[in-house]
């Protein structure tokens, strides 16, 4: 059953950047593609990401503007099946094809 997953803009585009692939993305890179977004935002979304589970990152605790820069990001696998439907809201569940008969 999936869960239900609500992200705001911001958080949208960021995992967008990160892709949901799996693969990792380093935090100065991340900062280049997402160059509208401050730093000091930029790391308390991806600080509450990484809290609820759907990122996950090499350093345990990001707290400055260089931990973010050396730290590694990438989607949790457990979650990116979750993520993708989150993130293209127009994907609906199969229905069911069966038929109540009376």
């Amino acid at each position: 059953m999936p869960r239900e997953i609500n992200l705001d803009g911001m958080e949208v585009s960021i995992l967008k950047a990160l892709g949901l692939s799996g693969n990792e993305t380093q935090g100065e890179d991340l900062l280049t593609k997402i160059s509208d977004i401050e730093i000091a935002e930029m790391i308390d979304i991806m600080s509450g990401l990484v809290a609820l589970g759907y990122v996950d990152s090499d350093f345990p605790s990001i707290s400055n503007s260089e931990a973010f820069k050396k730290a590694r990001f990438r989607v949790n696998s457990g979650y990116s099946h979750d993520l993708k439907e989150a993130l293209d809201p127009r994907i609906e569940p199969p229905k069911s094809r069966r038929v109540r008969r009376e």
